[in-house]
């Protein structure tokens, strides 16, 4: 019940094992060497280890049946993961990867399931040194065992330089508030600052097994608009999934803008709400 399973049979996992071998790559430089985990390995060096590497790897569909179709066993299985509260944001398990991301949407939109998916944030390689922000930090960026210990930037686990120093403001402006004795609320939820501290405090589901990562900000964390998108025009002619998902954003945008300057008004108002 905890994860979302696409299921592929033989002929599916054959394609898409052909995709990843053929797929370009992001290639390392001569003086960069990469000592990959063989618990953590990208899936296109999986694949390059053998063709049935995957399907007794993250892939593996033993165990796993298919409430559509009981009496058909899956050659191979794709897991998604929740992977935030508001169950707008789903990880694909085990798919780490260099391949380039024009590479990667063509790929795996060839999962079954995942034909018109939208990816709020793609794979990539690199190195970083985070806290379990989950498990150890507060909503004010403290930590639970020692609340006079602060964190702020990349290390509470946001990517990105503009997070990364969004993330350091606010843990400015908390030390500031407490050094003064004045009370103060995480931005809301529904602004860019409140979703990101939201969810390295609280907004992931990590289910106790250490899995939570690193996020950029994107619209999927973010609580849904009510109602704000119409599918049709004053005139009746029907709007198109392209401009309606512009005008989602927009209107995403423009009550992050009046929910951040209602906070930045008084920071206790919202909260109190």
């Amino acid at each position: 019940a905890a994860y979302i399973n696409c299921p592929m049979d033989k002929a599916q996992y054959e394609a898409f094992i052909d995709a990843l071998l053929a797929g370009e790559k992001s290639e390392f430089k001569d003086w960069e060497h990469v000592p990959y985990f063989d618990g953590c390995l990208p899936i296109e060096v999986m694949a390059e280890r053998g063709r049935e590497t995957l399907r007794h790897g993250p892939m593996k569909p033993v165990g796993l049946t298919n409430d559509h179709d009981p009496q058909t066993k899956a050659y191979a299985i794709v897991q998604l993961r929740q992977d935030n509260a508001l169950g707008t944001l789903w990880n694909m398990v085990g798919f780490q990867t260099k391949l380039k991301h024009g590479a990667q949407t063509d790929i795996f939109r060839m999962i079954p399931g995942l034909e018109k998916a939208v990816f709020a944030r793609l794979g990539g390689l690199h190195r970083n040194t985070f806290l379990n922000s989950p498990k150890l930090l507060d909503a004010q960026l403290r930590m639970k065992s020692k609340p006079r210990l602060r964190f702020a930037g990349q290390v509470t686990g946001v990517e990105g330089y503009v997070e990364s120093a969004a993330v350091g403001l606010l843990a400015g402006r908390f030390a500031a508030a407490e050094r003064l004795g004045r009370p103060i609320e995480a931005p809301p939820a529904t602004t860019a600052l409140g979703a990101l501290i939201g969810h390295i405090t609280g907004g992931h589901i990590d289910g106790g097994k250490g899995s939570f990562q690193p996020m950029n900000i994107n619209y999927g964390l973010l609580p849904p608009l009510d109602d704000a998108v119409v599918k049709r025009r004053e005139d009746g002619s029907r709007i198109g999934s392209k401009e309606r998902g512009r005008a989602k954003k927009l209107g995403m945008g423009e009550r992050a803008l009046a929910d951040l300057d209602r906070w930045a008004q008084d920071p206790t108002a919202l909260a109190a709400e």
